[in-house]
């Protein structure tokens, strides 16, 4: 019996802290803030809904990206995506790159779906920089994905389009049947006026791009994410994956994402001030303890990584010797 390992990330669909010092999204929306002039939700039919996710929807999604409609396929939330495309491409022990740390829920579903994962650590030292060259050196005929996300999760690290596009002209050389898969869930997950990194959806047949409203939109309830390929043999096996796992994404959840996409103009510009907001405090609060603490800054998200700095936390420091002056 294949088993899912356990997670602590599951505590985020637990019972709610009074203080959650690890979340990893802004403030949620309220019912009221969707609803607030909307018109026809109440003659809406609980019917099931398309397969491919209600064309609406999918066609503002495109818009955002500038691929076609078509190019959209709607899943329960960005780690049904994610899940699926591991499923889809990994089984029967092909291979698949990937990076850590990372969303563990990304790197699960590749193990789970029995595929042979090459997993190259990314350093605090190194700032979590991907580097293409190592990514190269992991590639062969047999691997079917190469998977990464920009932003990252944790770190907040944003990989470079020429690294990016760097990474996919390799996988065309040397693994000519491979994806690479980029998570985008915290690309609009900006600090106030700071620009937002373009969606690299649609720059090769090769690339597939995963985001849901869970992050930057503060909306993980309605549990709507997508997946976008311009791969014709993918997408169907999408649908078919989609279909055999939840059949339909709720008709509900759906009129209502589209809802929070068509008046993001008006909400997102707040929700990147109070992200702002946090990262300043942050930044701060690193700044006035630099003595003892280090951390890489991020580019967007709501999380980050931080560590003790080793030089003021060596053993001497526990052996009874005399305090250095950052003491």
């Amino acid at each position: 019996m294949r088993t899912f390992p356990p997670n602590d990330i599951s505590s985020l669909v637990g019972t709610q802290p009074r203080h959650d010092l690890g979340e990893s999204f802004g403030p949620n929306l309220r019912l009221k803030d969707v609803l607030a002039g909307m018109s026809g939700f109440d003659e809406l039919e609980l019917s099931y809904g398309t397969v491919a996710g209600d064309p609406g929807l999918r066609a503002v999604i495109a818009a955002a990206h500038g691929v076609d409609r078509d190019d959209v396929v709607i899943t329960a939330g960005g780690a049904h995506a994610l899940f699926l495309l591991a499923f889809i491409l990994c089984c029967d022990g092909r291979e698949a790159v990937t990076t850590t740390p990372l969303f563990p829920l990304a790197s699960n579903g590749l193990t789970v779906s029995g595929g042979r994962v090459h997993t190259i650590p990314l350093s605090f030292d190194a700032g979590y920089r991907i580097v293409p060259a190592e990514i190269r050196k992991r590639l062969s005929p047999t691997t079917a994905l190469v998977s990464f996300a920009s932003p990252q999760n944790p770190s907040g690290v944003t990989i470079p389009p020429a690294n990016i596009r760097e990474i996919v002209d390799s996988v065309a050389e040397l693994a000519p049947r491979a994806f690479v898969l980029v998570d985008e869930t915290y690309r609009e997950a900006t600090y106030g006026d700071a620009p937002i990194s373009s969606s690299v959806a649609g720059s090769s047949s090769r690339v597939i791009t995963v985001a849901s409203l869970s992050k930057c939109h503060g909306a993980p309830g309605l549990r709507i994410g997508w997946a976008i390929t311009q791969d014709a043999a993918l997408r169907e096996q999408l649908l078919l994956g989609k279909f055999n796992t939840v059949i339909s994404c709720s008709p509900i959840d759906e009129m209502l994402a589209r809802q929070v996409l068509e008046t993001a103009q008006h909400t997102m510009p707040a929700r990147r001030r109070h992200l702002a907001h946090g990262f300043e405090r942050t930044a701060e609060w690193i700044s006035s303890h630099s003595a003892f603490v280090d951390w890489v800054r991020p580019d967007a998200g709501a999380v980050c990584c931080a560590r003790l700095r080793s030089d003021a936390f060596h053993d001497a420091a526990y052996s009874g010797s005399t305090p250095s002056s950052t003491g």
